[in-house]
């Protein structure tokens, strides 16, 4: 079974700098050197960027959180004072 590096060059560009680099030394081996070392550097790249992708996704989830956090505490406030404001209404009556 041969494998090659399936990381075009574009799609190196989304990994680290290190590991993009890593894999342009590794073209440049001997295809025989490159064969043995494919399967664990695809292994590499893929977690690296499933992690990424993880890690954009973890980000816009806090951000989504801190925006809803921030309309909550509007409402919170809004409804606080509606209810002092009832509260003073009652107490006039």
């Amino acid at each position: 079974m041969r494998e090659h590096l399936r990381t075009p060059h574009h799609e190196t560009e989304e990994l680290p700098a290190e590991l993009s680099e890593l894999v342009e030394k590794i073209r440049l081996l001997p295809r025989e050197h490159q064969e043995l070392i494919a399967p664990a550097l695809n292994r590499v790249v893929e977690s690296t960027r499933r992690r990424r992708h993880i890690l954009a996704m973890v980000q816009d989830a806090l951000s989504q959180l801190r925006l809803d956090m921030k309309y909550l505490v509007f409402d919170l406030e809004a409804t606080r004072r509606e209810r002092d404001d009832y509260r003073r209404q009652l107490e006039q009556i």
